[in-house]
């Protein structure tokens, strides 16, 4: 039984000896299992040059994977004492760690080189052979599966495993590796292409396994020999991409062995960097594939139109959100892409056939402002202000507002980097929740917000009340304001809509225009309620919605923006809706008394001088409250020393 375990080991290393680049061992004789009494192997069609030309320095009798198979009928403690060089080394002779790292380097690579064989010169050769015998498959087809492994297959079998031979079989006169990694590692770029590849070729692969026979069959048959060692051709073409990782293991391992003053320890760690280069530049093919995977099938989900494809955009964001309407109360289901030169506003096609968005608006980057909206109706929302055209949005939730507002403020960062012309956008400081007065240097060059309908129950410039036959709402273009017909009745060129005419109010119209004010249209002298509502916390001590109950209000009474101003901190001004400039009634606070409501309704509160009471209502307990501490103060006749005082307005 020993006597035939010996002869099988001298059987393989004698077949080591014959796939190395050398002449076997110094007095081994040949047996009866060495090649040169071996009877001829029967090799599949496929096995005709198993270790390739490029190491061929002679007639080869066996093949590379016939000694893998061998490889694996022994033990692995046998196969890695047989196939080492001279005697095993005693107990006494202990080899250095850095050695046995670079034995297993070596032992690594041959077995890799093994699996190139196997793609390069089976499976990619036998496909070739039949796509042009049978005509079964196109030969591209079998190229583009396979990409440039051919070109990996005889970098390593030509140059990085012989120089890997040929200096662990010197290794006691020349005891390093990182100056032939140095030397080799700047072509392990080349991976680059496979890996890009790999995604793409196997679902070639997987499709042609299912729609071509013949293709099946090769494949197949090359599967369930001994060479393929019962593994599929899509485990095998793995090997390219996962080799670059092992080899940075694999080094780091040795640097980490190396003593201190050993002389390979800079030439390691410099073939380490460069290792890890190529794993980048491997790692930054496979983040530019998924990245042009992507844009595509974005394009495609949003029909393919021409001025949108563009191979060089980079998709940011995408995702969901709820347009909010200037004349409809609810909001509407929207959908964004977020690139990094333009936001595409879309809506989702009812009929999903093809495309499932139709572009609605582009804006671009290159000018685009974005901002918290602060809406006690709408929270979560923000806004868009793009030369094309405003939106105002709302988000599921706060932190998906935030992120949005952080994607978009990035790429506008970006493209303000990149272009030296653009003019970086002014924006109010954080938390300002200030609605936009159109600026008036902007007028006609960007679309504005437009204020909504229900913001406003009289015109924005004449103070005229709105109803729905004689005054009807109209928007001005150039500002966003909602105006009456007379207000409205003219048309300058806006520089945003390709200098069309649009309908503007007379105030943008006569500085769109330079046109003198025509005759009776001179600005009234304002009354004693004609403030603009103030709906910022920089403009007001006290803000928010208020249901007015009671007897001055009517038994089930309407709900009215209340306001206590900034410069006129004593008053509280009651407007219809938040962005009238003419109040419904102002009430005197000094010497009012404030109290809580009736018992049972936490949310009320009263205002008592005289035989007067008058009692509003809060949407919850914490604003009643604040308004009670606000109303206090003005009824003791408190007042603001300065802007920056802290307010309490909501």
């Amino acid at each position: 039984m020993e006597q035939a375990s010996e002869e099988k080991q001298s059987s393989v290393c004698n077949l080591v000896a014959v796939f190395e680049p050398g002449s076997r061992p110094p007095g081994a004789v040949p047996g009866p299992h060495s090649p040169e009494c071996q009877p001829p192997l029967s090799l599949q069609p496929w096995e005709e040059s198993p270790v390739g030309e490029a190491l061929k320095s002679g007639p080869r009798p066996v093949s590379r994977t016939y000694l893998k198979s061998l490889k694996n009928k022994l033990p692995s403690g046998d196969w890695r004492k047989s196939c080492q060089p001279g005697d095993s080394p005693g107990p006494e002779t202990q080899e250095p760690e850095e050695k046995r790292v670079v034995q297993e380097l070596l032992e690594t690579e041959q077995a890799y080189v093994a699996r190139l064989h196997l793609l390069d010169q089976v499976f990619f050769q036998e496909l070739l052979r039949e796509a042009g015998r049978s005509k079964a498959f196109p030969e591209d087809v079998v190229r583009l599966i396979f990409s440039n492994i051919s070109s990996i297959y005889r970098f390593h079998a030509q140059f990085f495993l012989p120089e890997l031979q040929r200096r662990v079989g010197d290794w006691a006169a020349t005891p390093r590796i990182g100056d032939v990694i140095q030397k080799l590692a700047p072509f392990l770029k080349m991976y680059g292409e496979y890996v890009k590849n790999f995604e793409r070729a196997a679902e070639l692969l997987a499709t042609w396994m299912d729609k071509s026979q013949p293709f099946q069959e090769v494949v197949t048959r090359i599967q369930r020999s001994e060479a393929s060692g019962s593994l599929t051709l899509q485990h095998h073409m793995l090997e390219p991409v996962q080799r670059i990782p092992r080899y940075e293991l694999l080094l780091k391992e040795y640097v980490q062995k190396l003593p201190a003053q050993a002389p390979d320890l800079e030439d390691a760690q410099k073939a380490l960097d460069m290792i890890f280069s190529a794993a980048q530049h491997s790692n930054a093919a496979i983040a530019e594939m998924e990245r042009l995977q992507g844009l595509w099938e974005v394009y495609q989900r949003l029909g393919l139109e021409d001025d949108i494809v563009d191979p060089s955009n980079t998709l940011l964001r995408e995702g969901p959100v709820l347009k909010i309407s200037f004349r409809r109360s609810d909001p509407m289901e929207r959908y964004l892409f977020l690139f990094n030169n333009m936001l595409l506003y879309c809506v989702p096609r009812v009929l999903q056939v093809g495309a499932q968005f139709q572009v609605r608006t582009r804006i671009d980057v290159a000018g685009m402002k974005v901002r918290e909206l602060i809406d006690a109706e709408f929270p979560h929302s923000f806004l868009v202000s793009g030369k094309q055209r405003t939106l105002e949005l709302q988000a599921r939730s706060r932190e998906e507002m935030v992120s949005w507002i952080q994607a978009c403020q990035a790429a506008i960062d970006q493209v303000e980097k990149r272009s030296e012309t653009f003019k970086a956008a002014v924006q109010g400081p954080q938390g300002d929740t200030q609605e936009p007065k159109p600026q008036a240097e902007e007028l006609g060059l960007r679309a504005p917000q437009w204020v909504r309908d229900k913001m406003v129950t009289m015109c924005m410039r004449c103070q005229g009340p709105f109803n729905a036959l004689t005054r009807r709402r109209h928007h001005c273009r150039a500002c966003g304001y909602v105006v009456c017909a007379k207000c409205s009745d003219y048309r300058a060129e806006l520089k945003y809509d390709g200098n069309r005419p649009n309908r503007v109010c007379l105030a943008c119209y006569t500085f769109l225009t330079g046109s003198m004010l025509p005759e009776g249209k001179e600005d009234k002298r304002r009354g004693i309620l004609e403030k603009e509502a103030s709906a910022t916390p920089d403009q007001s001590v006290m803000c928010s919605f208020l249901q007015l109950t009671g007897d001055k209000w009517g038994k089930s009474g309407p709900r009215g923006w209340c306001v206590i101003p900034r410069d006129e901190p004593l008053v509280l001004y009651v407007y219809a809706a938040p962005q009238d400039t003419k109040a419904h009634t102002s009430i005197p606070l000094l010497g009012y008394q404030v109290t809580r409501g009736p018992q049972g309704d936490p949310r009320a509160f009263q205002l008592q001088q005289s035989s007067q009471q008058l009692t509003f209502k809060a949407e919850s307990e914490e604003l009643q409250a604040r308004w009670v501490r606000a109303l206090k103060r003005a009824a003791s006749g408190w007042t603001p020393e300065g802007p920056d005082e802290e307010g309490v307005s909501d």
